[in-house]
């Protein structure tokens, strides 16, 4: 497995986005303002995330999407420890990510990657970690 950068409109990246649009039952505009990793396992594009800058020190992680047929081996954590990675190096130590109360496995996945639940606006929950509070950063 390897995870690498990949810039926006990168065909494969693209396509990750729209497959998970569609699940989500959302269409959103693609931004350029959002740093994105691709997981690349056998050649092949399989999952995909992004962070993008908020305030000075903060980042909110976005857009983090596994193929069906890939999920369940982990790479949603890695790729979430490679994105918490790229955002700390640009000196951007607190995360917040966004889910939704009809996604119980990516809450799941913010709750096993170490984020706390800090607020929920109806179907919206938001999740925020601090990596400078944990042990192995810095």
């Amino acid at each position: 497995m390897l995870i690498e950068s990949r810039a926006f409109p990168d065909p494969e990246l693209a396509a990750l986005l729209l497959s998970q649009q569609q699940e989500l039952g959302q269409v959103e505009n693609n931004r350029d303002d959002i740093a994105y990793l691709v997981v690349v396992v056998r050649g092949r594009v399989v999952a995909c995330g992004g962070w993008q800058a908020m305030e000075p020190g903060a980042a909110v992680l976005r857009r983090i999407f596994v193929r069906p047929a890939f999920r369940g081996r982990g790479i949603a954590g890695q790729l979430v420890v490679a994105l918490e990675e790229e955002a700390l190096a640009v000196d951007r130590p607190l995360l917040r990510m966004e889910g939704c109360v009809h996604h119980p496995a990516m809450i799941a996945l913010y709750r096993s990657a170490g984020y706390s639940q800090t607020a929920t606006y109806g179907e919206r929950i938001w999740f925020e970690k601090s990596l400078l509070a944990h042990v192995g950063y810095r």
